[in-house]
């Protein structure tokens, strides 16, 4: 399968000019290997910790080890030896010159306290999601400052870039619907990979992963139960959250609930959208809005695998709030940002699916799942732009192919960033 270039190769790069250590990490199946063993073969030699015999020399004298293997170097799957982070840092104090070491693996909460505890104020974490729909179709990496223009402000598209160099290239293939990139996901494995069976891919997935390293943090013997916590997680994906149904459901406490789906949180499974506080003269609804990273990854737990069964069915809807939220997620971790991303409500029922927050300024987009966007979709976003004032933009995420003017201010637009 051939390479295709991440939008997190340009945030590596600037992170490795500044820092002594950079620290890849994510769920597993996202390229994290790949993208190492690629953008930096020419300067970084590579050491996989999966490897049986490296981790026994490691264990047996890890200060061998280091010079025996000097910088620049790439150790992979660290949370196979957390303990290894300590004499990194060791090193990186005899010799602080940027991008020595460059560190991969699976969040776990072992090797983020390590982290924290070894190497804070030495280490640039950067967090690697599945495929975004850009990254997929080859399309050009823009920043968030000019994804948002492109989005919010008609003729964007066109203009130059902040740097004031040329509106990039086109993308090498167009975009796929939604309907597809909901059921086969952004996992590169299944996207880029014709060939690949997308239900048995899934099921691997959660078997060997899922399964493995997230219930054995979670100290949960049932599989069953464990089991039922992804489906009921997978359901509420696009949806707020409510950890009392959560935990009815499952027969547990609201705080075992909230642990158990902490550690998803922690594993880069699922984001928990916090509400926007502002209050505009109304009570606002407190609940989080849980998004999965990969809408793939949710609609096989739901058991949907054909368009046609999901198009017809009830989640569809949250589901496409789940693969335009997914979208600025990856804009923004891929862009080694902390996603400035909420969602609002107030408790007479009027609501904004995603808030973004960027210099003072308020950016909104309501997502429908239609391809034939009318006025009436804009109807609550026009009232929630009228209580935010002239700070505030707002558009309307759909299946159009290009933008489409629905009222003064307000704009259909594609649900993908990619265009």
């Amino acid at each position: 399968m051939p390479y295709y270039s991440r939008s997190s190769a340009a945030t590596l790069r600037r992170a490795l000019g500044s820092f002594p250590a950079v620290l890849v990490t994510g769920p597993r199946q996202t390229g994290k290997t790949t993208l190492l063993q690629q953008e930096l073969a020419a300067s970084h030699r590579y050491l996989s910790l999966e490897r049986p015999d490296v981790r026994a020399r490691v264990r047996a004298d890890p200060v061998a080890f280091l010079a025996e293997n000097p910088p620049p170097l790439i150790l992979d799957e660290i949370q196979q030896v957390p303990e290894l982070l300590s004499f990194v840092k060791e090193r990186i104090d005899a010799s602080r010159r940027p991008g020595s070491y460059v560190l991969s693996g699976s969040q776990s909460f072992a090797l983020m306290q390590g982290v924290t505890q070894s190497l804070a104020g030495r280490i640039a974490v950067l967090t690697l999601l599945p495929l975004s729909v850009g990254e997929a179709i080859v399309a050009p990496t823009l920043s968030i400052d000019e994804q948002l223009r492109r989005v919010f402000e008609p003729g964007a598209a066109s203009a130059v870039t902040s740097s004031g160099s040329p509106a990039p290239r086109a993308a090498a293939f167009a975009p796929p619907d939604a309907l597809d990139w909901i059921v086969r996901g952004g996992y590169p494995e299944p996207r880029l990979n014709p060939a690949v069976d997308r239900a048995l891919w899934f099921a691997s997935y959660v078997q060997s992963y899922l399964e493995r390293d997230v219930r054995d943090l979670l100290k949960v013997g049932d599989l069953h139960d464990f089991s039922r916590f992804l489906a009921l997680i997978a359901a509420a994906s696009g949806r707020l959250l409510n950890f009392s149904d959560l935990a009815r459901e499952l027969g547990v406490s609201a705080p075992t609930a909230k642990r158990w789906l902490s550690v998803l949180e922690a594993s880069h499974v699922v984001t928990q959208l916090r509400p926007w506080h502002e209050n505009f003269g109304k009570r606002l609804t407190k609940a989080p809005k849980l998004i999965f990273h990969d809408p793939g990854l949710a609609a096989w737990l739901l058991g949907l695998h054909q368009r046609e069964a999901l198009q017809a069915g009830p989640s569809f809807g949250a589901l496409f709030e789940t693969a335009v939220a997914g979208e600025w997620l990856k804009a923004f971790h891929h862009a080694g940002e902390p996603p400035a991303l909420h969602h609002w409500r107030s408790s007479g029922g009027l609501e904004v699916d995603l808030v973004l927050e960027r210099d003072g300024r308020l950016y909104a987009i309501e997502t429908k799942a239609t391809a034939t966007p009318t006025p009436r979709h804009a109807e609550g976003l026009a009232k929630w732009l009228a209580l935010a004032g002239p700070r505030a933009r707002g558009v309307v995420a759909c299946r159009v192919e290009s933008p489409v003017t629905l009222a003064p201010g307000i704009r259909a637009v594609p649900w993908h960033l990619a265009w």
